[in-house]
């Protein structure tokens, strides 16, 4: 029961907001934002030891990024991302209907990781309808750092890929993904 209950709240809980990506979730992206010719990247959901912007960096992309702590997502304008190329995040997973919403207005490319689940909803699968989706899976799951910084839980209740749009060459790609167990705050 405690499985199933997990994975039925996943993603609305104040405990599911801070879970931050570890670097062996970024790596996949890399090619299809280079692919792209994609220079520019905002990672508005990241700090500055977030592995998307150490990682995006060391790869040689031009990072942006914030944090709801200091500039919120919400209060970016059309102005603002003018000149960026991708939006890139792992976004708080309790709004990820509003953020969903968001990204779109803005027709930016973007490569958001949320749970798999958010496929489920009438609210996104409209905006999905109307303004397209492409998706990136992996054939295992995705493990967060949340309450520990020096190793990653064993094993996790759901299953996250990015939900991108105007990024991926196919709609629906599905990769291998290697799991490394290292602490968060290792060399890049």
């Amino acid at each position: 029961m405690a499985m199933n209950k997990a994975y039925l709240t996943c993603g609305r809980t104040a405990e599911s907001d801070e879970c931050l990506t570890p670097r062996y979730a970024v790596y996949p992206i890399i090619k299809y934002l280079k692919a792209k010719g994609f220079k520019t990247i905002l990672c508005p959901f990241d700090k500055d030891d977030s592995f998307y912007v150490r990682v995006l960096k060391k790869e040689g992309f031009t990072v942006i990024n914030s944090h709801l702590e200091t500039k919120s997502f919400f209060s970016y304008t059309v102005d603002d991302i003018k000149n960026i190329d991708c939006i890139v995040s792992n976004p708080p997973f309790s709004c990820k209907d509003a953020v969903l919403e968001k990204l779109y207005e803005f027709s930016k490319p973007f490569m958001i990781l949320l749970p798999q689940n958010s496929l489920q909803s009438k609210r996104r699968t409209q905006l999905f309808i109307n303004n397209g989706l492409e998706y990136l899976g992996f054939d295992s799951r995705i493990c967060f750092y949340t309450i520990s910084l020096e190793s990653l839980p064993k094993g996790n209740h759901f299953a996250s890929g990015y939900f991108c749009h105007n990024v991926l060459p196919e709609k629906l790609i599905f990769e291998h993904l290697e799991l490394v167990d290292e602490p968060y705050n290792i060399e890049v």
